[in-house]
């Protein structure tokens, strides 16, 4: 009779620890920010309005994001803020061809979807998340009360991340392909914290990734709450108009395209300065 007193115990504390896991959910605050250096004519923008648009741009790119998730799904998506003020005589278009308004992932399954407004029209990209062939280091560090540690994954990405074109000019190179270059990722994982998850399109390690570094942009977390007391929902966006990765990309150049006139001042805006910035994924 004990015997069967003890199993009956064991498969009940078995029945509960798989619930918790189940029920294991977080909500992870991340912030970003991203190395601005271009170097512009100085015959068209002096060096106080250079300046001033060089630290527009690092505000520019200074965003939060709030990951949620639980053990096998994640919704990622910017927090709300002000714009930063542009600088006076000059226009800056910025063009992020990379980012997502909503970033939805189930690891378990393996495949995401990306809920973009594209100049008020919504649209859904839907794809495989792709394998991630990290490579794990022996270096820790803490990120708050987490103890990390390190992995790094390797990846070729054009040399030249979009372009610049002041007073209207042309990039150089438009026409031909970019010159590719192969960077590290370094991401920081706590096991702490076992969720197969991390900012953006990142997962893949044995426990959440609280910071990512590709060599111009830093995305690290600075607060987590895990088991939060309100309830934390996990939708699929499902609004929007359903396309592949290829097609969406296709529509994102014909977008920049069409900006490029509409900006230009070819098209009536005189003599006024115009820079255009477009940051891949």
């Amino acid at each position: 009779m004990k015997d069967i007193v003890k199993v009956l115990i064991v498969v009940v504390l078995l029945a509960s620890i798989k619930s918790h896991a189940q029920e294991f959910t977080g909500v992870a605050t991340y912030k970003s920010k991203r190395k601005v250096d271009i170097k512009l004519d100085s015959t068209q923008v002096n060096s106080e309005m250079h300046q001033k648009m060089m630290d527009m741009l690092k505000k520019q790119f200074e965003k939060t994001y709030i990951l949620t998730f639980n053990k096998e799904e994640s919704v990622y998506k910017e927090e709300e803020s002000l714009g930063a003020p542009q600088p006076g005589g000059m226009e800056v278009v910025m063009i992020n061809t990379g980012g997502a308004d909503v970033l939805y992932k189930n690891t378990k399954e393996e495949r995401y979807t990306n809920q973009n407004d594209v100049f008020g029209k919504i649209f859904l990209i839907k794809d495989e998340l792709k394998k991630l062939d990290w490579q794990f280091g022996s270096e820790t560090k803490n990120i708050g009360e987490y103890t990390c540690y390190k992995a790094t994954i390797t990846r070729e990405r054009p040399k030249i991340v979009g372009g610049i074109s002041v007073n209207g000019d042309k990039d150089l190179d438009e026409e031909k392909e970019p010159e590719m270059e192969t960077i590290t990722i370094t991401a920081w994982y706590t096991p702490q914290i076992p969720v197969n998850n991390g900012p953006g399109n990142y997962y893949g390690l044995p426990g959440l990734i609280l910071e990512v570094n590709d060599g111009s942009e830093t995305v690290i977390c600075s607060k987590i709450v895990l088991n939060p007391k309100n309830e934390v929902e996990i939708t699929e966006p499902k609004k929007g108009k359903k396309v592949t990765k290829e097609e969406f990309d296709k529509i994102m150049e014909k977008k920049m395209e069409e900006m490029k006139e509409r900006y230009s001042p070819r098209r009536g805006k005189g003599d006024g300065q115009e820079i255009e910035i477009r940051i891949g994924g």
